[in-house]
């Protein structure tokens, strides 16, 4: 067994209205399985009443109480770029984090959303058509997706948001760095969801706040893969109607687990158990 840590390994998770949040039981679950002292606490903004603009004190409060690291939710994800010295390439491709590592008087800026959706799907969907997928959303999940289903090899991708600026500005970052895919920013669902194989869903819609589809039901079609990034609730209205057609479907529960292991990684220094912590989540969900 590996040794207890006599002082506690502490990192945490900053972000606004995150008290349902699972992340700390998934963290906290893995390191006393591993023998690890480990303490992740809720940084949540309504809460404390604090904003993204009071990210610099937060962050500096964590170093001085000795944290190892904070993960980083939304709405701050982005704006805590400047506050950091470093950032992965994947998290600059990104241009989010959600993973901040302190380390000899360092910020390290890492992002495990892609990696997580990426690792998700190559086991959830694994056959997957990838000749062509529509994405719904182009804010911050919606970059971590598309950088994901570009990196398994989609090989065309249709980007839609309710803020057309925000699909061309995800398409035009993706499209230098995935030269040989097409993407582009679409104007006619329809028409795009009926020469897709696969739809990917990067919005709020269908969280138990946000309750709805984000698009017309009947545009969905047998041959369609729907991938999903909400998970709370796991089952959501889109999966319903995806799967009363004959799609296959992924929910948003390995998105979140996966980015946890990788974060988990990141945090402590040690290599997770995926399936525990996936065994984990599902106890909780259930």
């Amino acid at each position: 067994m590996p040794e207890t840590l006599i002082r506690p390994l502490r990192a945490g998770l900053i972000g606004a209205g995150i008290q349902a949040s699972l992340t700390p039981a998934m963290h906290m679950e893995e390191g006393a399985a591993q023998g690890l002292n480990y303490e992740y606490e809720l940084i949540d903004l309504n809460q404390i009443g604090a904003a993204p603009a009071d990210l610099p004190r937060l962050l500096a409060e964590a170093e001085a109480q000795g944290f190892a690291g904070l993960n980083i939710t939304h709405p701050c994800k982005q704006v805590i770029i400047p506050y950091l010295d470093e950032l992965s390439a994947e998290a600059r491709a990104l241009g989010a984090v959600n993973t901040v590592v302190f380390k000899d008087g360092r910020r390290y800026g890492h992002n495990t959303d892609w990696w997580g959706f990426a690792e998700s799907f190559r086991r959830g969907l694994p056959d997957a058509d990838l000749s062509s997928a529509v994405q719904l959303g182009a804010g911050g999940a919606g970059v971590a997706t598309a950088y994901a289903m570009l990196s398994l090899g989609i090989q065309r991708l249709t980007v839609f948001d309710r803020e057309p600026e925000r699909a061309v500005t995800l398409t035009e970052a993706m499209s230098q760095r995935f030269p040989a895919a097409a993407i582009t920013a679409g104007m006619d669902l329809a028409s795009a969801m009926r020469q897709a194989s696969g739809l990917t869903h990067a919005t709020p819609t269908g969280m138990a706040k946000y309750p709805g589809m984000p698009l017309p039901p009947e545009l969905l079609e047998e041959r369609h893969w729907v991938a999903e990034i909400v998970y709370f609730p796991l089952e959501t209205e889109l999966l319903q109607q995806a799967r009363k057609r004959g799609c296959r479907t992924l929910d948003g529960g390995g998105m979140a687990v996966f980015q946890a292991v990788g974060a988990f990684r990141l945090l402590t220094g040690r290599t997770p158990d995926a399936a525990r912590m996936l065994s984990h989540f599902k106890a909780m969900t259930e």
